[in-house]
């Protein structure tokens, strides 16, 4: 069966965060261009973005672009990207004022004297970190999806899953193409409502599809992380980098063997403290020099050691203890409401956290334009990997890195888009599907999920040897191959799609953890 539906396109975006929405706006100024953004969720409100609790980073009353680059290089083990470095220090706080504050008016909190309040996060050497409360995230992601509705040369496409990107070396009817440049001219898209496959062709494709949290079994990260951009792009022949750095959050709720939300780094920040399930603090004996504010990947690695040494399921963070409560119910309120769910109360009793994944530092390399090793290929955000990171992310820097690259990517599309050339649509062919395929078995989704969740959770986590990424690699491939077969025998739906994207996101993770011997940052091998 054909489906012969055709959409074409300036620009394709792909993912509706912060680096994608900033991208599109950017681009929207430019009222002759056709901006086509999507996203496979009900709502462009619902990205990693929107989750975001913690911040944004800024500038320090007392600080400077060499400090802040000082900090990304320390908390990233020496092996970020210099120039990457510079580029986010430099122009950073100057996209935050220009863009988040000045015209898109994110409302960030202010002092009692109407000043931005700057707090501070780990491995931070001063306050220089914006917030919305506990919910920066969201308020940033309001304020840009509040000025997407606003342009009307950007179609928004939600519910709508990309399959995979369109590359005229793999998918044109011209097998002379083969010889050519790795390109990328759009890609296959589902369509959720109507279940058929759209073909989006673009001038140029920006990929700013988030993170793989969801190949782990404890992640911080919603339903729609994946890993659809890494493994997307992998097919695709983009150059993937530093995919064995995945960053695991020291704090998330816990309730009954399960992780359930974040539990922002913001409260170390305020002097919150890690306790043993005895109520004794630990972090000194781990990280002298830090504490309770040592780099996120000390501080869980020392929980999940300090959970083996008292043989416990969890620890505690203590905020009551140096808070009032009334500063603790505004400063945290959601993270208050959401404790209150489980009858727990932050402000008068500590609250059982445990590690789990929460940013995934490599990706699909890109420059400092976005550009990857594909022409017409940008990405920007989670799913690409600029080097800034190195081996642990800064906290805050993340949602900085989609505002700076989301914003440069689109500088540099307008600047090549006048020697770019629309696609044919007569060399990329319909999406072709057998007419005999059979209904995606939601038991064998369910199951093959959480096998690569609970294979990566136990085997590829915070802490790895040989002997376990060698029973990843195999375990993970045999089920890749499954899963493909699946796949091309199944009729396409959302749940096959991320199960395929993420079954080789997990595979690209665990052989580049398998090949890097050496211990940095989030990725800590004991042998």
């Amino acid at each position: 069966m054909t489906d012969n539906r055709l959409m074409e396109c300036d620009v394709l975006i792909i993912g509706s965060g912060i680096a994608g929405a900033t991208a599109a706006l950017q681009l929207a100024e430019d009222e002759h261009l056709h901006i086509v953004l999507l996203t496979k969720e009900q709502t462009p409100l619902e990205s990693n973005t929107f989750y975001a609790q913690g911040g944004i980073i800024y500038k320090g009353t007392e600080d400077s672009p060499t400090q802040l680059a000082q900090d990304l290089i320390n908390a990233g083990d020496g092996m970020n990207n210099r120039q990457a470095v510079e580029i986010l220090s430099t122009e950073g706080p100057r996209l935050v004022r220009e863009l988040l504050i000045d015209r898109y008016q994110v409302p960030f909190t202010l002092t009692p004297e109407n000043e931005l309040e700057r707090t501070r996060e780990a491995a931070h050497t001063t306050s220089r970190i914006l917030h919305v409360n506990d919910a920066t995230g969201r308020a940033i992601q309001e304020s840009l999806v509040r000025e997407l509705h606003a342009h009307k040369n950007i179609q928004l496409l939600t519910e709508h899953t990309a399959v995979d990107l369109l590359t005229p070396s793999h998918h044109s009817t011209d097998r002379l193409a083969i010889y050519e440049p790795l390109s990328c001219v759009g890609a296959y898209v589902l369509d959720h409502d109507s279940g058929t496959v759209i073909r989006v062709l673009a001038r140029t494709t920006l990929l700013a599809s988030g993170g793989l949290g969801q190949v782990y079994l404890h992640t911080t990260n919603p339903e729609g992380a994946s890993g659809d951009g890494l493994a997307m792009s992998y097919r695709a022949g983009a150059r993937i980098v530093n995919a064995e750095y995945v960053q695991f959050h020291p704090t998330v709720f816990y309730h009954r063997g399960q992780s359930k939300f974040l539990i922002s780094e913001a409260m170390r920040g305020e002097g919150g403290r890690l306790l043993n399930i005895h109520g004794q603090p630990f972090m000194h004996r781990y990280a002298p020099e830090w504490g309770d504010l040592a780099p996120r990947d000390v501080v869980a690695r020392s929980i999940h050691q300090e959970m083996l040494h008292t043989n416990a399921p969890h620890v505690y963070l203590d905020i009551a203890s140096v808070m009032p409560a009334s500063e603790i119910k505004e400063r945290f309120p959601n993270i208050c409401q959401s404790c209150a769910e489980f009858d727990v109360d932050p402000t008068v009793e500590p609250i059982p956290v445990v590690p789990a994944e929460h940013y995934f530092c490599g990706g699909v390399w890109v420059d400092e334009w976005g550009r990857t090793n594909l022409q017409r290929l940008y990405a920007a955000g989670e799913v690409s990997c600029t080097g800034v990171h190195g081996a642990n992310r800064l906290g805050s820097a993340s949602l900085l890195e989609g505002l700076v690259w989301g914003y440069r990517a689109s500088q540099e599309i307008k600047r090549s888009l006048e020697h770019v050339a629309s696609p044919s649509a007569k060399t990329i062919p319909a999406w072709a599907s057998a007419d005999d395929d059979l209904d995606a078995d939601p038991a064998l989704v369910r199951h093959d999920m959480a096998t690569i969740q609970h294979t990566m959770w136990y085997y590829v986590g915070l802490i790895r040897s040989r002997q376990r990424l060698e029973r990843a690699l195999r375990d993970i491939g045999n089920l890749r191959q499954d899963v493909e077969t699946f796949y091309r025998k199944t009729k396409l739906n959302p749940a096959i799609i991320r199960l395929r994207n993420a079954v080789l996101a997990a595979l690209v993770v665990a052989q580049a953890a398998w090949e890097n011997r050496e211990s940095h940052g989030c990725h800590y091998r004991i042998d």
